[in-house]
C-alpha cells in the first residue's frame, strides 16, 4: 500500500526521470517513486521518498542503522560510507543536520544475483506544535554499479529542490 508523508514537501525531478505508482513498481510502503528509464539494464535506477512521525529519541545515525537491518532481511548489506549532512547541502528543508549513508547490497532479482548501490539521506523536521515529535524523511537512490555514474548527479540535483510545501499548496 502506498504510504503518505508526515509532512508536505515539494520537489522537481531532473530530466529523464518519471514518477511511477509505488504499488505498481514493487515499492509498497513508500510515498513516491521516480524511475530512470534510460538506465534500464535488468534493473531500473530509482529514487524513493518515504517518511513517518517519530516520538522517540533515536538519532538520525540510529535511524539510518535501522534501514540497514531492514535491508539485511533481503541479502548482504555493506555500509560503504556514513556522514552527517547539513543545511548547505539541502538548503531550505530543515535546520537540523541529517545523515547520508552509501550502501552496497547483494540480493536477488527474479532468482538471479544482483548487486545494488544505495545512497540514503535521512532528515528530521521537528513538529512545531509538539516538540517531542518529529517527521523523519528518507530519500533513497538505488542503482546498479554500472548505472550509478549516470544517475548520482541527478539525485543530488533532486535533493537540492526538496522544500517544505506551501501551506496552501494542493
Amino acid at each position: 500500500m502506498t504510504a503518505t508523508l508526515p509532512v508536505k514537501i515539494s520537489f522537481s525531478l531532473p530530466d529523464g526521470w518519471q514518477a511511477a505508482p509505488p504499488d505498481e513498481v514493487g515499492a509498497p510502503g513508500v510515498a513516491f517513486v521516480a524511475l530512470h528509464p534510460p538506465s534500464i539494464d535488468g534493473f531500473t535506477a530509482n529514487i524513493t521518498i518515504a517518511g513517518r512521525m517519530r516520538n522517540d529519541a533515536a538519532t538520525m545515525w540510529e535511524i539510518a542503522g535501522e534501514s540497514v537491518r531492514r535491508l539485511e532481511q533481503a541479502g548482504t548489506v555493506e555500509v560503504v560510507k556514513k556522514a552527517e549532512v547539513g543545511t548547505p547541502d539541502l538548503p531550505g528543508l530543515t535546520d537540523s543536520p541529517g545523515v547520508v549513508q552509501n550502501l552496497r547490497l547483494h540480493t536477488t532479482l527474479r532468482g538471479e544475483p544482483l548487486e545494488l548501490l544505495q545512497t540514503q539521506v535521512y532528515l528530521g523536521m521537528e513538529d512545531v506544535k509538539n516538540p517531542a515529535q518529529r517527521a523523519v524523511l528518507e530519500f533513497v537512490l538505488t542503482a546498479k554499479p554500472t548505472q550509478l555514474g549516470a544517475v548520482l548527479e541527478d539525485f543530488k540535483s533532486f535533493l537540492r529542490t526538496v522544500r517544505p510545501a506551501e501551506e496552501d499548496a494542493v
